[in-house]
């Protein structure tokens, strides 16, 4: 005989998920508390929102927290940032100017071994 032990994240009486690890259900939970909040908040907003409409709107935003959050701090979409550093390694001169601020000064290193031209931005402090 097996014995599974599950975590069942519970909401007014009825059973929201199952999970394998206390973690996960945590997690869940703590989401599920931060959606409430965000539809309590969009609801008093005094926007002409129906409680379902709200309701989603804080689920989306409480499962989208990280995303939501980025935007704030950046005022930019997630995709964007992600699109434009997809390596630590700048490949051009353009990719070195356009991640490293214009006031500060650069200094450049280049690497002519075998023909090849390595080139690395560094920030003086």
């Amino acid at each position: 005989m097996a014995i599974e032990i599950k975590y069942v994240v519970v909401r007014k009486g009825e059973e929201k998920m199952i999970f394998a690890s206390k973690k996960e259900a945590e997690a869940y939970d703590k989401m599920l508390d931060m959606a409430e909040a965000f539809s309590d908040w969009l609801l008093n907003s005094g926007m002409q929102l129906d409680e379902t409409q709200a309701e989603n709107l804080g689920f989306y935003l409480a499962k989208h927290k990280d995303g939501v959050q980025h935007i704030l701090r950046t005022s930019k979409l997630p995709e964007a940032v992600d699109a434009q550093a997809p390596s630590d390694e700048p490949e051009s001169m353009d990719a070195v100017d356009a991640q490293s601020p214009s006031d500060e000064p650069e200094s450049m290193e280049a690497d002519d071994d075998a023909g090849t031209k390595k080139i690395r931005a560094v920030k003086a402090a």
